[in-house]
């Protein structure tokens, strides 16, 4: 056999794409999103590969009943997000990388569209479509690159007295929804990347467990040389926060040691360490409004629950996630 033909053969067996999903504890939207990508998947040869986070809600036996075509991977811990995906490439035999959540479903050929887009434009490293809620408004989903004073407004108690000008940045407001961009990056729900580039850079890192991972990964694949593009024409519901919303205080806390790794890392450890004072700083005030309204008797179980939450949160002391 000549070497064309068995790269022929080699073509031919390989599927064109493989779709990642980290799932835990969403079984009801994980067999919605896995009936959406049956729906949707046309003619394109695919593999489809979940990386299950020792669920408690019978994920798995879920998927092994109604998706008996998937790929299961049944991890016996909550191994995160970035580890989630990095298992699952490692698996995975497709051209194209589709990293998707499990609270995702996909509009009719978002798919073909993506994968269209990466085969016309070899420049392109990383793509993601247009995300929308669940009511099927747009949802923010581009950004560029924060930046320190960015970091100290956005997803704070301070953002709602931010200059508008620093969101308006960040978010790329400047950018139409429906216009074509390249952005720094762009929201994890669903990302779809080349093979070749996931060799170049690596996986994720694996130290952020949940949040900022795609931020990060973005960088380094830019940093590259690759162009990371939003792609409206090409669009995905996504469900927001149904897999965090589980473990709020968990949240608060994974969210803000991620953020911090980020600033760590790309910014320098003082900039970190001045970052790290201020959000814990953020979080005692909060301690004490909450406090105090309960005190007099203000939805006072709500008030408590907050009191407890980012105490909690202060108690962790907030350091850069792998640092």
């Amino acid at each position: 056999m000549s070497n064309n033909q068995q790269s022929t053969n080699n073509s031919e067996q390989h599927p064109l794409l493989s779709i990642i999903i980290v799932s835990w504890n969403v079984l009801e939207l994980l067999s919605s999103c896995l009936a959406s990508i049956e729906r949707g998947r046309g003619s394109l040869k695919i593999e489809l590969i979940v990386v299950d986070s020792a669920s408690a809600d019978g994920t798995s036996q879920m998927v092994a009943k109604r998706f008996p075509w998937v790929n299961l991977i049944a991890c016996s811990e909550n191994v995160g997000f970035p580890r989630g995906n990095n298992l699952g490439m490692a698996a995975a035999n497709g051209r194209y990388l589709l990293l998707l959540n499990p609270d995702t479903e996909l509009v009719g050929d978002a798919l073909q569209t993506m994968v269209a887009y990466l085969d016309t434009h070899p420049q392109v490293g990383l793509l993601g479509p247009q995300l929308l809620n669940s009511d099927g408004s747009v949802q923010s989903s581009r950004r560029r690159f924060p930046t320190m004073t960015t970091a100290f407004f956005e997803s704070t108690w301070l953002q709602p007295i931010a200059p508008n000008s620093i969101l308006d940045s960040y978010y790329m407001r400047d950018v139409a929804d429906d216009e074509t961009a390249v952005a720094d990056w762009v929201m994890g729900a669903c990302m779809m990347l080349r093979r070749e580039v996931m060799a170049q850079v690596g996986g994720m890192d694996e130290a952020y467990f949940m949040y900022s991972e795609e931020l990060d990964y973005c960088r380094r694949i830019k940093e590259e040389g690759h162009q990371i593009i939003y792609l409206p024409t090409a669009q995905v519901v996504h469900h927001f926060g149904k897999s965090s919303e589980q473990a709020v205080t968990t949240r608060h806390i994974n969210f803000n040691r991620a953020k911090l790794r980020y600033f760590r890392k790309y910014h320098g450890r003082f900039a970190a360490f001045v970052l790290r004072l201020f959000l814990l700083k953020n979080y005692g005030w909060q301690l004490v409004f909450e406090g105090l309204k309960g005190i007099v008797g203000h939805k006072r179980p709500l008030r408590w629950q907050r009191v407890k939450s980012y105490w909690q949160v202060l108690r962790s002391g907030l350091r850069p996630a792998g640092y």
